[in-house]
């Protein structure tokens, strides 16, 4: 028996040993790997560098919102300085929206072309330089050229911030912050009503409206100084190096670039083909249903609120400041919804609330004064969730190559229908009314809610390379 013993001890000895061996051989490969396996800028958490580069990227929608909203104030006091005609005021609120057109046009292409830093600078200068201009303008020709400097400038920022923000964001975080954009442009609105509301009786007030945006400009140069270029364009253009060296400072060494294949050179014509064709055409007409309403509704709000009832002056502007932080207070919940219920849904859902608010306003012009607040209530919150999107699907759905250059065309063909609508729309009001002009903003938003039935993808969850592939869209349908 104790031989028996003697030799099990023997034999179970050497393989408890090697099962032991094994053992920590195993833990040390799993501890290298971990060591070693690198995460996606998709894998990380916010951090206050990321968040700095949403919030001053975020300036030039501020800046659009402020300018565009401003002018309508500033118009009470010019047209009677300079003896206006329905025309020149119409030209007026129209310049910037041709500038807008202009802009992101060519400076998406230009962004896709020379980098997203250059150009991130050379706007905010000029806009400051040109609202400075436009205060110094003594006749109404003055002031049309320098509001559409001002617009060009202004649009060539949307691609160039939005590819920037869409290219450091993780995923899970995509929708916040580009929510911060659409935030921004409302709450340059409201700071641009409230402006409006103190400067309105001063003498030339109007002067001293166009010349404050030099103020956020000089604010969003000192922020902006230190923000470096996008990783994502550095080693699409084959600048593989000097991607990875801002991917390891801002994220840190443990995080390594998912990348597209390099060395693509930037063709607008991409944009136009196969797929892609369809996309930016689904976004163009999405957009200028989204914003054309809200750009008239902004450039001659007190107009709009007078001819609702809504008082004249200080009361009128108090109005129109009212509806512009429904507008600021929708895109708050609208930025979470994004990542809770998705962008589709959201969007559909809210398209519908929208032109709900729009058709009791149009039917009823002469509604008591609680039914038309809230009715512009109800249009103004609900369009959170599509004014993210007209920044969000466009850096979603293009690859880095044309991604600024899809935003700035996506955002023009919008701009084409606000240029109209701007020009058309005091000339409309003046012929037709208040509750006709209320019922073609619903009728185009309602085209709108069609088109995205219809078209609207789901790009929730999904990387930058997901989303941008070309079977993206054969994957929403599916629910991958």
């Amino acid at each position: 028996m104790s031989s028996v013993k003697h030799m099990t001890q023997v034999t179970s000895s050497p393989t408890a040993e090697a099962a032991g061996n094994a053992k920590q051989i195993g833990e040390s490969v799993v501890r290298k790997v971990k060591h070693t396996a690198k995460r996606t800028i998709d894998d990380v958490a916010m951090t206050p560098f990321l968040r700095k580069i949403t919030f001053f990227s975020s300036g030039g929608s501020f800046l659009d919102g402020y300018v565009l909203s401003l002018i309508g104030v500033a118009l009470t006091q010019i047209t009677p300085l300079f003896d206006l005609t329905e025309m020149w005021t119409a030209a007026i609120g129209a310049s910037v929206l041709v500038g807008i057109f202009v802009g992101t046009i060519l400076g998406g292409y230009l962004t896709d072309r020379i980098g997203r830093r250059k150009m991130f600078i050379i706007d905010v200068v000029a806009i400051g330089l040109f609202s400075l201009l436009s205060v110094l303008a003594s006749d109404p020709l003055q002031l049309v050229t320098a509001r559409f400097f001002i617009g060009m400038f202004v649009g060539a920022d949307y691609p160039i911030a939005t590819s920037l923000i869409a290219e450091f964001t993780p995923k899970k975080h995509r929708s916040i912050s580009m929510g911060m954009v659409s935030a921004a442009w409302y709450l340059g609105a409201t700071v641009a009503a409230v402006v409006g509301y103190f400067l309105y009786s001063v003498p030339n007030g109007w002067q001293w409206m166009l010349g404050s945006a030099v103020i956020p400009c000089i604010i969003l140069l000192i922020g902006r100084h230190d923000i470096p270029e996008s990783p994502m364009w550095l080693a699409q253009k084959g600048r593989r190096e000097e991607a990875d060296a801002i991917v390891h400072r801002v994220f840190g060494d443990d995080v390594e670039l998912e990348m597209e294949d390099p060395g693509e050179k930037t063709k607008l014509s991409k944009v136009f083909k196969g797929g892609y064709f369809k996309r930016i055409i689904f976004l163009g007409i999405l957009t200028l249903c989204q914003v054309v309403p809200m750009y008239a509704i902004y450039t001659f709000g007190p107009d709009i609120m007078s001819a609702f009832g809504l008082g004249e002056g200080h009361e009128a502007i108090l109005g129109e400041s009212a509806v512009s932080l429904f507008f600021l207070i929708g895109s708050i919940p609208a930025m979470f919804w994004l990542n809770s219920m998705g962008r589709r849904p959201l969007l559909i859902r809210s398209l519908a609330l929208m032109a709900a608010g729009l058709v009791v306003l149009g039917l009823f012009p002469d509604a008591p004064i609680l039914v038309v607040i809230l009715a512009f209530g109800l249009y103004a919150f609900f369009s959170g969730g599509p004014g993210i999107l007209q920044w969000l699907y466009p850096n979603e759905l293009f690859p880095t190559e044309v991604r600024a250059s899809a935003v700035g065309i996506a955002i023009s063909i919008s701009r084409i229908g606000t240029i109209v609508s701007t020009y058309g729309t005091p000339i409309f009001l003046a012929t037709f009314g208040i509750g006709p002009t209320m019922l073609v903003a619903a009728g185009l938003v309602i085209l709108g809610l069609v088109l995205s039935i219809f078209m609207a993808p789901e790009t929730k969850g999904k990387s930058l390379l997901e989303t941008s592939a070309l079977d993206a869209d054969d994957m929403s349908r599916r629910g991958a």
